[in-house]
């Protein structure tokens, strides 16, 4: 092969400037979207540099939206598998209402009320995957149902009050104490984005849970529990869906039955959209976390330049149509390319 030319996968000669245009349009694709939004920074830095680049609020979007990172990557669990689980959010209230009433009404220690909630986002998988794999019901009806049936235990446990008084050191460990100026609730998000990139990328068991979300029948023909992953899958995503909303008590130092509603929009438009961001195709932990803090620059600078808090529905909803859209096209590309 000459100097010239490079090999293709069929095994076909093709010119080098036509592997180099295709690598160049590989690396845009991967890259694009930190691309786009460190733009987007410098474009509202400009309009607005007095408010935009400080420091306070780099470091305040950084820690508040951690919670709203812990949450996509519980959603990007469950969809990598093929399933849908839109009971996230209200695992994330239900969870941090139950911080809430066992620390504050029952004086429990800090500690079991966290434990307690950590439980309640297991048994919330457990229930999900129990009707989607052993009944064979969607996991959309499933998990809405499951969702609003938490919803109504919220309301009802917490009789609609919001409930303060927290421990403060679950404050104090999350967003009060900070590392460069940035609260510790954005680097426990970072780790748990490392760990999930970690299962996906060099474990045996995430690898066939990325083959079980190409194709269910084709993964259980070749000798894989797809049942259980999927099963696994749901029970992680419950699990991240409480440890998100310990952390939003830990915020807050407080929590109210709707907390978690304003979350799962955004989480499935940051889902989405990171799939089309450093491994296009893929449901990915860091192009998820960077769709995440893509999609909060966009509504804050607009907010900076006097746009009202409606931007922020308008903003999320058309960036999960554009996400869908977007990662379809991402995902086609990819099984070409198989």
């Amino acid at each position: 092969m000459t100097a010239h030319s490079s090999t293709d996968l069929a095994g076909k000669r093709r010119p080098a400037s036509a592997a180099s245009f295709t690598g160049l349009a590989q690396a845009a694709e991967r890259f694009g979207l930190i691309v786009v939004w460190l733009v987007l920074i410098a474009v509202f830095g400009a309009l607005r540099p007095d408010t935009f680049l400080t420091w306070q609020n780099i470091s305040t979007v950084l820690g508040s939206q951690a919670v709203l990172v812990i949450v996509t990557l519980g959603v990007i669990v469950s969809l990598t598998a093929n399933d849908f689980d839109l009971s996230i959010a209200n695992t994330l209230s239900l969870s941090s209402i139950t911080v809430a009433i066992l620390n504050v009404n029952h004086s429990l220690p800090l500690g079991v009320s966290i434990a307690a909630a950590i439980v309640i986002g297991a048994a919330v998988g457990l229930v999900n995957g129990f009707f989607i794999i052993v009944f064979r019901i969607h996991s959309l009806i499933v998990t809405l149902g499951v969702g609003t049936f938490l919803h109504g235990i919220g309301l009802w446990a917490s009789e609609s009050q919001t409930i303060s008084g927290i421990d403060p050191f679950l404050s104090d460990i999350v967003i009060v104490r900070r590392l460069f100026g940035i609260p510790l609730v954005f680097y426990y998000a970072i780790f748990l984005a490392a760990a999930v990139w970690y299962v996906f990328e060099f474990t045996a068991i995430g690898r066939r849970i990325l083959f079980v979300g190409r194709g269910r029948e084709v993964a259980r023909l070749s000798g894989i529990h797809t049942d259980r992953l999927r099963w696994l899958c749901l029970v992680a995503s419950g699990l991240f869906g409480s440890v998100a909303g310990v952390f939003y008590a830990g915020t807050q130092g407080a929590a109210d039955p709707v907390s978690g509603d304003s979350y799962l929009l955004p989480a499935l438009a940051a889902a989405f959209l990171g799939s089309t961001s450093i491994l296009p195709g893929r449901f990915n932990p860091w192009g998820s976390t960077v769709a995440v803090y893509f999609l909060v620059t966009g509504i804050t600078g607009m907010i900076f330049l006097g746009f009202g808090s409606f931007i922020q529905d308008m903003f999320y909803g058309g960036a999960l149509v554009l996400a869908v859209t977007l990662s379809q096209i991402a995902r086609g590309r990819q099984e070409q390319s198989f």
